[in-house]
C-alpha cells in the first residue's frame, strides 16, 4: 500500500507521499506531516453518496433495505480537507456527523461489471458526510442542502493504494468517545458494487468520488466538538465542529425546523415522538 496526500506546501498545491510521520514531495522536500496543511486528496467533479448500505443502520432506523441501493448526490462546493473546520450555520440544531469509507475513481468508468470496478479504483480515503437535518422536511428528497452545505464532505488525510476494503473497521470518536462502530463486512454492497451500479448510466471521471455509507450510530454534535473518523489502513480523518457567524437568512427559503422526520433522523430512529414508537421507510 501506498498513501498520497496533497496539502499547501510554501504557498503551492503539492502532492507528497507519506512515509512515516513525514510527507515527502517529488521534488525532496519534507514537512511533518502533523504539522501540514491539508487539501482533500481528490479532486472530483462529482461526489455521489449511497443512502443506506451498512445492516447496523438499517436495524437503527427500524427498517429494511431496498432491493438496490439508492443515491444522493453531494456538490463539489461541499469539500472540506483534514483538519477543516465543519460550520453549523446559525439558527441550525442537528448536525449529524456520518464517518464512512471514500471511494475514489482512477480512470473513466461506464458500463463495468462490479468483478471489473476494482480495475477502475484509484484507491481509499476516509470521510465524513455530515448531514444538517434542519432541513430534512423539505430536502428529503433531494439532500441538497441537508448534505451539500459547505464544508460538510470533509475527506483525507490521504489516498491510500492498494488498499483491500474487506474485513476493516470503522469508528468515529466524538471528543474522545467512541460513537460509532462498523466494520466493512455488515455493509450489503461492497465498494465495487457501488461503482459498477453507478456507471451503469452516469459516467465517473479520474477523482470522482462515492461515499459508501455509515454504520448506527450518527447523532448531532455542537460547536466546540472535535470529530475524528478513523479507518483500519486508511488513517484518521479529524475536524473540528465551529458555529457559523451568519445566521439562515428569513427572508427567503424554507426555514431549518423541528418536525419528527429531523428528529427521528438526527437521532437515529430512536426519537419517541408522543410516546409512539414508529417504523418508518428510509428515504
Amino acid at each position: 500500500m501506498a498513501e498520497y496526500r496533497r496539502i499547501l506546501l510554501d504557498g503551492a498545491e503539492v502532492r507528497v507521499r507519506r512515509e512515516g510521520d513525514e510527507l515527502v514531495g517529488a521534488d525532496g522536500r519534507v514537512v511533518a506531516a502533523d504539522t501540514a496543511v491539508h487539501l482533500p486528496p481528490t479532486v472530483p467533479t462529482k461526489i455521489i453518496a449511497v443512502h443506506l448500505n451498512h445492516r447496523s443502520r438499517v436495524e437503527e432506523f427500524m427498517t429494511s433495505l431496498p432491493p438496490a441501493p439508492t443515491y444522493f448526490h453531494k456538490p463539489v462546493s461541499a469539500l472540506n480537507a483534514h483538519k477543516g473546520a465543519v460550520v453549523r450555520p446559525e439558527r441550525c440544531k442537528y448536525l449529524n456527523y456520518e464517518g464512512e469509507i471514500a471511494i475514489v475513481v482512477g480512470r473513466t468508468t461506464r458500463n463495468v461489471s462490479p468483478h471489473e470496478a476494482g480495475d477502475h479504483i484509484a484507491g481509499y480515503t476516509v470521510g465524513n458526510d455530515f448531514g444538517l437535518h434542519d432541513f430534512r422536511d423539505t430536502d428529503a428528497g433531494s439532500m441538497l442542502r441537508v448534505k451539500g452545505s459547505d464544508t460538510l464532505c470533509p475527506l483525507g488525510p490521504g489516498l491510500v493504494t492498494g488498499w483491500d476494503f474487506r474485513g476493516k473497521r470503522i469508528r468515529t470518536r466524538v471528543n474522545g468517545t467512541v460513537v460509532q462502530d462498523g466494520t466493512t463486512d455488515e455493509m450489503e454492497w461492497d465498494m465495487h458494487y457501488l461503482v459498477a451500479d453507478i456507471a451503469r448510466t452516469i459516467t465517473l471521471h479520474p477523482g470522482d468520488v462515492v461515499l459508501s455509507g455509515t454504520p448506527a450510530g450518527s447523532r448531532p454534535v455542537q460547536p466546540g466538538d472535535l470529530v475524528e473518523v478513523e479507518v483500519e489502513g486508511l488513517g484518521t480523518l479529524v475536524n473540528p465542529i465551529v458555529s457559523g457567524p451568519v445566521p439562515i437568512r428569513e427572508d427567503v427559503g424554507a426555514q431549518p425546523t423541528e418536525s419528527e422526520e429531523v428528529l427521528s433522523t438526527a437521532f437515529g430512529g430512536d426519537w419517541e415522538f408522543r410516546g409512539v414508537r414508529r417504523p418508518r421507510p428510509f428515504r
